[in-house]
């Protein structure tokens, strides 16, 4: 007898939503021509993802165990990391079209008659629209997945867009597709460890349900060989998609060669998709057994954030040093996992909102700082300039400043939130060691806000390009979360909590 699949079409209409688009982009692509395409995508990417986010809104209070054919689960906290993906790439994709990676090298800087120019006519790299929509497509499966095939399926659709958006720049495009092979590669690497993983753990439990392998290791009696190992294989592949220490290796190199938009995206969305699927094997599949895994993901995050915040101090390129301070932050938000707790729950998803939106206004204004041959990744030609653009410099450092959980920013509730819950839970060491790196990342944040208002400037030619409307747009909504979320947390923290929830 077979059973007829149960697909709940309203509950995942999200996902479809923006499938429907990036296929949408894909005829564009095959059929319209250069001058349309640029005129079509941008729109047809924005309005999908806003219309996904609309109907988030719309069934944030529908849950269901079993939404499609029971590989997904729909609960509050997956409705929050969706609704975050969504938002963090709207905002990702108002930097991404304006960025002069994705013109030729021929043409000046963003805001330019000659981008205008060179996107009018169609010169634009219109591809990364649907690709980014298909990477938000995983993006979204990734943390909903309940059972380990759905897992990797979301993993695998998140990935293999990435790796291709990663190489196209056409400014430094050596650099750009260096970073593209290493990202793949690596990539490639972990996925296999992922699935030995879930070979383990299926030989463990006889399923591929995080709900199965809950029981299946609370059963009196059970050798637990086969659970270890697969955890511990299955926790390297997810590491990697965070960049927690000692899996971290491509991120530095990636986050420089990528281009700088996309280094955002990335930076941003994969990180809170990452992090949603940790939740749910962890919470769910794993919550029985946490006395086997818990004492090697605290070693984990503390060898995260020390290291993370030393490497930070001896980097010279910005992009590179925003590379580790999301290393670093990868650390804090494994605190919020160990924690195992509802108020670590509640404190992850508050301080992936938090961090995304920091994330990506840093990226924006790294995309403004410029010379003849594009953006300046030394910070020390950085020197000066608030006296040539005060407002970006203000921007930037609002954004540093949240990175190390400086009061009156988003950061500081997001930090002091992660770590009372796992004080509470009874973490005490990582707390410590987490209030330590802090304070050590916060050196290189001050160093770095310190070089642009009270250095001279070391040369004249480096300027600050003058923003599009779009990236103004993006600019603005990055800076207002950033403040806003630090002066009135509760507007967003009270949403969270009440949604904080996992079905089993």
């Amino acid at each position: 007898m077979l059973t007829t699949p149960v697909l709940d079409y309203n509950l995942l209409a999200p996902i479809l939503i923006i499938l429907g688009g990036a296929l949408v982009g894909v005829l564009v692509e095959a059929f319209a021509s250069k001058a349309y395409r640029v005129r079509i995508q941008l729109p047809v990417t924005l309005a999908s993802i806003a219309i996904a986010f609309g109907w988030i809104i719309k069934i944030h209070q529908l849950y269901s165990p079993s939404a499609a054919v029971a590989s997904v689960s729909i609960d509050g906290t997956g409705i929050v990391i969706q609704g975050t993906v969504l938002a963090l790439a709207f905002v990702a994709l108002l930097f991404i079209a304006q960025n002069d990676h994705f013109v030729p090298q021929a043409f000046s800087l963003p805001g330019s008659e000659e981008e205008a120019l060179a996107i009018s006519s169609g010169s634009q790299m219109t591809e990364v629209y649907p690709l980014v929509l298909f990477a938000v497509s995983g993006m979204m499966l990734f943390p909903i997945a309940h059972d380990l095939i759905t897992l990797f399926v979301g993993l695998e659709v998140l990935s293999l867009p990435l790796y291709i958006i990663t190489g196209l720049a056409r400014r430094r495009r050596i650099l750009s597709q260096e970073a593209a092979l290493k990202y793949f590669l690596l990539g490639a690497y972990s996925s296999a460890f992922f699935i030995f993983g879930v070979a383990f753990l299926y030989g463990f439990s006889g399923s591929l349900s995080l709900t199965a392998i809950h029981q299946a290791s609370m059963t009196p009696g059970t050798s637990h060989l086969f659970l270890s190992i697969g955890m511990i294989f299955l926790t390297v592949g997810l590491l990697f998609k965070v960049g927690a220490v000692p899996f971290h290796a491509w991120t530095p190199d990636v986050y420089q060669g990528a281009p700088t938009a996309i280094t955002g995206f990335m930076a941003a969305c994969t990180k809170v998709a990452a992090f949603g699927a940790l939740i749910r094997i962890y919470y769910v599949g794993f919550s029985a057994v946490q006395g086997d895994w818990k004492p090697l993901l605290t070693a984990i995050s503390i060898v995260t954030m020390v290291g993370g915040s030393i490497a930070a101090i001896a980097q010279r390129d910005v992009k590179r040093t925003l590379a580790y301070s999301s290393i670093t932050h990868a650390g804090f938000l494994l605190v919020g996992v160990v924690a195992l707790n509802r108020a670590g729950l509640t404190a992850l998803m508050f301080y992936l909102v938090a961090y995304g939106f920091a994330t990506l206004g840093a990226f924006g204004v790294v995309t403004l700082v410029q010379d003849s041959t594009g953006e300046v990744g030394d910070i020390q030609r950085w020197a000066g300039l608030a006296k040539k653009s005060p407002w970006i410099a203000i921007a930037f450092s609002l954004f540093l400043l949240s990175f190390g959980g400086i009061p009156l920013t988003a950061g500081f509730i997001a930090k002091f939130s992660i770590f009372t819950a796992a004080y509470a839970s009874g973490n005490i060491a990582i707390v410590v060691v987490g209030v330590v790196s802090s304070a050590i990342a916060l050196f290189f944040y001050l160093r770095v806000v310190l070089t642009l208002f009270f250095q001279e400037p070391t040369s004249d030619v480096v300027t600050v390009a003058i923003p599009s409307s779009l990236v103004k747009i993006g600019l603005s909504i990055t800076f207002a979360m950033t403040l806003i979320l630090g002066l009135y947390p509760n507007l967003l923290f009270n949403l969270v909590q009440s949604l904080s929830n996992l079905l089993v």
